[in-house]
């Protein structure tokens, strides 16, 4: 058979994703931050796109007007002279140099009862809030120390780690500053002295002895058992440590309240981690006894097309052929921009309509009530794709009389009851916490007895199941949860 090259036509359908649609599905799986993120971007990329400053003025902003007339400047004189003399008594006696601090703020008009001099100064306001490396480094600075030992132990509050342990040894620190190992244990030592106790230590175990040097008890009970009984107090084993110590159980339970009252980490509480608070994308409030839904647009700018460019494509006939198709190109770009952000408004408040229908008892009532719930639920509801409900509910939270809540919160799988009522994994969830908060510390529930509780209700749970829940939620085994009975005082 002989090889040859020919011409065929041949007729087929294929999914092609336009620029458009491209840019849709982009836009809408961002978070509300990515997407004023990436309008920003657009807008310094893309000379055609405007924002619209005129929403909140009276009438229709007039998007053809090229510009404003001018305003004629006002004619202030604000270059006077002041003087301080000695014939301008109240401004000579000013403290000029703490001006800031003295007489920036005013005293209140009703009248709060306090001194002025009681009132924080700006620079106390202003002033970050040191972390544990700055807070050791401000404590080395008093002890009297020469450049060299203060270089070093610089070095060693440098190598602590956000729990206030100590990631060297002395060996790197030797090799790392050149000094001898009596002066880098020295200092070691000294790093250990300072606020708050504990610090320097190179785990929990030396950090815990530490402390209770500092409290005067090294040679207490609670510091053999850390020294040497650390696995038992772990297992809450409190009867091996009384027969490995050869005391009673009440002085064991004793020394482990001691125990139970150092902190493990002494280092976080001088974190300078600032806490991430969530802006949610949507508002849900009850009024008139129905849910209102309102988008939250503030931060995002409102976009519009460039009167002026419009104007060169409408008038300019002396334009140059490459200039208006520059132009004609970045305003279809900015049209398909707008055109997609106002697409991924209306198919969040159609998503958040949805969830409320289905889920109306969670918002009237609380999580107990949250029914099971997959996106194919919504997407039949919207007629839409999985995959888009799934893109428009990540990243995206929504404001509720029950709190706030991220929108994939309400997606969650049946739990099977006893009457044919499924159950969400969600209320689950809440239901065994409030279980393990009810229940006596002394003797907590085991996972089959939490299990044979929610037979009790209803709620049919395998002991695995509980278990998977309880990892989940962060709560420990029954025999870690056991808290012993201290002797009262």
């Amino acid at each position: 058979m002989a090889l040859e090259l020919r011409q065929q036509v041949k007729l087929s359908q294929q999914l092609v994703m336009t620029p458009q649609l491209q840019q849709a599905i982009k836009l809408l799986q961002l978070s509300r931050l990515e997407l004023a993120e990436t309008i920003q971007q657009e807008m310094e990329l893309n000379p055609v796109l405007d924002e619209d400053l005129t929403q909140d003025a009276d009438g229709p902003p007039d998007a053809m007007a090229a510009e404003a007339e001018p305003v004629a400047p006002v004619e202030t004189d604000y270059t006077a002279d002041v003087r301080v003399g000695e014939s301008d008594a109240p401004l000579a006696e000013i403290n000029w140099q703490d001006y800031a601090n003295e007489y920036e703020y005013a005293p209140s008009a009703g009248g709060s009862g306090r001194e002025e001099n009681d009132l924080p100064s700006r620079l106390d306001i202003l002033t970050q809030k040191p972390d544990l490396q700055a807070h050791l480094r401000w404590q080395l600075s008093f002890a009297e120390l020469d450049e060299e030992d203060r270089q070093v132990g610089e070095f060693i509050i440098g190598n602590l780690n956000r729990d206030g342990f100590l990631e060297v040894d002395i060996a790197e620190i030797m090799a790392a500053t050149g000094c001898s190992e009596d002066t880098a244990q020295w200092l070691v030592e000294m790093v250990q002295d300072l606020d708050p106790a504990g610090v320097g230590a190179r785990n929990v175990k030396e950090s815990l002895l530490l402390q209770l040097d500092r409290l005067g008890l090294a040679d207490s009970l609670a510091a053999r058992i850390i020294a040497d009984h650390l696995k038992f107090l772990e297992n809450k084993n409190y009867g091996a440590i009384a027969k490995a110590t050869g005391k009673s159980l009440e002085d064991v339970f004793a020394a482990v309240k001691v125990i139970t009252e150092l902190d493990p980490h002494p280092g976080r509480a001088y974190s300078d981690e600032e806490p991430q608070y969530i802006i949610p994308d949507v508002y849900v409030y009850l009024m008139s006894g129905e849910y209102v839904i309102m988008l939250n647009d503030e931060g995002l700018p409102r976009l519009k097309v460039s009167a002026f460019y419009r104007e060169i494509l409408k008038n300019g006939a002396d334009t140059p052929t490459d200039t208006k198709d520059y132009i004609q190109d970045k305003l279809r770009s900015a049209v398909w921009l707008i055109k997609s952000i106002q697409q991924r408004q209306r198919t969040i408040y159609r998503v958040v309509e949805s969830i409320i229908k289905f889920q109306r008892e969670f918002f009237d009532h609380g999580i107990a009530h949250l029914k099971p719930m997959v996106l194919r639920d919504v997407a039949e509801d919207l007629e839409m794709h999985e995959s888009t409900i799934s893109r428009v509910t990540s990243n995206k939270y929504v404001h509720t009389p029950q709190g706030t809540f991220e929108l994939k919160y309400f997606f969650n799988t049946a739990i099977a009851g006893e009457d044919g009522e499924s159950f969400a994994s969600e209320s689950v969830k809440v239901r065994l916490r409030a279980i393990v908060q009810a229940e006596n510390p002394e003797k907590p529930l085991s996972d089959m007895a939490i299990a044979a509780l929610f037979k009790k209700e209803g709620v049919t749970l395998a002991r695995r199941t509980v278990a998977k829940y309880r990892e989940q939620l962060g709560i420990l085994p029954s025999k870690l949860r056991k808290k012993p009975k201290f002797s009262k005082e």
